[in-house]
């Protein structure tokens, strides 16, 4: 029948309206007072999942609560217990951005030398497309999506080309709008930096235990030797080192006697030529 679909979508929205006055009117508690108040006449607004018909908030003032996995932009993560950026400015989200709108420049040092971290990092928000394939790829958890929607300006250069003091933000900060996440990847970062110091210490055990045993293996192949053996050993060396020094004075005296006879000589001669 002709219209019958314009007459369906009207039933739809009837029914939802219908559905408000009726869930209003209910002994349990309003949708808006489940709300947090932050005060001068604001409010974030928390939206239950079983709620019927429509909610209507009063927005600027009343806001609703995002979900955690709501994404906008990028934001970079500054550890404040390293004091460090998380980002080593190897790149990889540049790569993987379908439109292209990140753009990094690595730091280095007075010698010219590179260094991980960036020393300038851009986004162009207004080609993101808020895919968060940049903070999937990210192999340290440098880059995560911000809950911030509201970048409306005036001119859109340079003023929707965030730098990277725009983009940094604590990781207090991605902790609040992430908890669920954040708290996962802390329990696998916990549990991996725990992994390599088992693995370092094993390491360093078996280490010592490498030279503790070459060393046993070395004292086991040295010849054992009797106090009578290691006696006579001293006393030739005694002896070897006696003649030595005795060998040596007898010819330090043979060297004066000989010095003497050619100065004697020399001598002779002088006077045979000046008589």
């Amino acid at each position: 029948m002709f219209g019958s679909g314009l007459l369906k979508g009207l039933g739809v929205t009837i029914k939802h309206i219908a559905e408000t006055y009726i869930d209003d009117g209910k002994d349990s508690p309003s949708r808006y007072e489940n709300s947090i108040d932050l005060g001068n006449g604001r409010k974030i607004i928390r939206q239950s999942m079983d709620q019927e018909g429509l909610l209507t908030i009063q927005y600027p003032e009343e806001r609703r609560l995002l979900p955690e996995r709501f994404r906008y932009i990028p934001m970079l993560i500054w550890d404040t217990e390293k004091n460090e950026d998380r980002c080593t400015a190897c790149g990889i989200c540049a790569k993987v951005c379908p439109p292209q709108c990140i753009w990094i420049v690595r730091d280095s040092d007075d010698a010219g030398k590179p260094i991980t971290r960036p020393a300038e990092f851009y986004i162009d928000i207004s080609v993101c497309m808020s895919c968060s394939f940049c903070a999937e790829f990210c192999p340290f958890d440098a880059i995560k999506m911000n809950h911030d929607f509201e970048l409306a300006v005036y001119d859109r250069y340079p003023n929707l080309i965030y730098d990277k003091a725009e983009l940094t933000v604590p990781v207090e900060y991605y902790a609040t709008l992430w908890p669920v996440q954040y708290e996962q990847e802390e329990t696998v970062r916990h549990q991996k930096e725990e992994e390599d110091k088992r693995k370092a210490e094993e390491k360093a055990r078996k280490a010592a235990e490498k030279k503790a045993a070459a060393e046993a293996d070395k004292s086991a192949d040295k010849p054992k030797r009797s106090s009578e053996e290691i006696q006579a050993l001293k006393e030739r060396a005694a002896a070897a080192a006696k003649a030595k020094q005795s060998d040596g004075a007898d010819a330090k005296k043979a060297r004066l006697e000989e010095l003497k006879r050619k100065a004697a000589e020399r001598a002779k001669q002088r006077r045979e030529n000046d008589e």
